[in-house]
């Protein structure tokens, strides 16, 4: 399930607000830059260039910053009760890898105008904050989202891959292109030991169009994730349809229930394919999202 093969089967498939997950850079620029064009371009001076304002070069923290993602380093959970349940284990095993999938219209990587990987500011556990310049904060139902990362032909866990996660709003927005006066909803880190990674987010809403998702890129490594183009790996994980129901029934996801019931996971753009490998699970007693990521 690759993005080319979705986007040539469908090459003229998009939402009904604006988005475009299979589109490629060209067809971006042809939808987003008339209307897009000052905003993106105005935050990705900010996102893109923030080290000149003091902040640090990804590449830089490699040899400085302690492993993200372990007990030890990471900052208190947000919207849990203890760390045990954050790291639900998954049973980790060789098997299929997770698809390759489109970064979509907004991935902040350098690969479509902003590079928010430029910044050492985006190594960080807790997203649902805005750095750099800007300062808000994302509503939303506070969620810990852990992906483990293995080798796909061995099932072993791959330590130190960093793993760049970014997802919409609870209204279904992207930050730096559609909410351009912030960056929140996006970070890098290194898996610890056991593969892991996890962000401290918000559960993410519905827009018209796509299945509720989250995408993410794994690269081997912290010095390798300087831009979207060394991802090792490209991908994008489902959620449970009964669980994103019942969250947006919280008006805070404002369209989101009437989105996702226009929807199906047999009929999305990109899992329609297939979505076994990508379809993750909700505890919503703990507020935990876990995926098993094969590479």
């Amino acid at each position: 399930m690759t993005a080319t093969a979705a986007s040539d089967a469908n090459p003229a498939v998009t939402s009904d607000e604006g988005h475009d997950d299979m589109g490629g850079l060209h067809r971006d620029r042809q939808a987003f830059g008339r209307r897009r064009a000052l905003q993106i371009f105005g935050a990705a001076g900010t996102a893109g260039l923030l080290a000149a304002c003091g902040g640090e070069s990804v590449a830089k923290l490699v040899s400085s910053e302690p492993v993200v993602g372990t007990a030890a380093s990471a900052p208190a959970t947000v919207g849990t009760t203890a760390t045990t349940a954050l790291a639900a284990d998954v049973a980790a095993s060789a098997g299929t890898p997770i698809p390759s999938e489109t970064a979509g219209p907004f991935p902040a990587d350098g690969t479509n105008g902003p590079n928010v990987l430029a910044d050492g500011a985006i190594v960080r556990r807790d997203i649902t904050t805005s750095f750099g310049d800007f300062t808000g904060t994302a509503s939303g139902r506070k969620v810990a989202l852990t992906l483990t990362i293995v080798d796909a032909a061995t099932g072993g866990a791959l330590p130190g891959a960093a793993v760049y996660l970014w997802h919409c709003t609870a209204d279904g927005k992207y930050s730096i292109y559609e909410v351009s006066d912030e960056n929140y909803l996006r970070g890098l880190q290194v898996a610890d030991d056991a593969g892991r990674v996890t962000f401290d987010t918000i559960f993410p809403g519905c827009y018209g169009g796509r299945w509720p998702h989250c995408h993410f890129e794994v690269f081997d490594t912290l010095n390798d994730a300087n831009d979207g183009r060394a991802a090792r790996r490209t991908s994008q994980l489902a959620l449970p349809e009964a669980d994103c129901q019942t969250v947006y029934a919280d008006g805070a996801y404002g369209n989101s229930l009437s989105n996702l019931d226009r929807l199906s996971l047999a009929g999305d753009m990109v899992f329609r394919d297939g979505w076994t490998e990508q379809l993750a699970t909700f505890n919503p007693s703990a507020n935990t999202i876990n995926l098993l990521v094969r590479v």
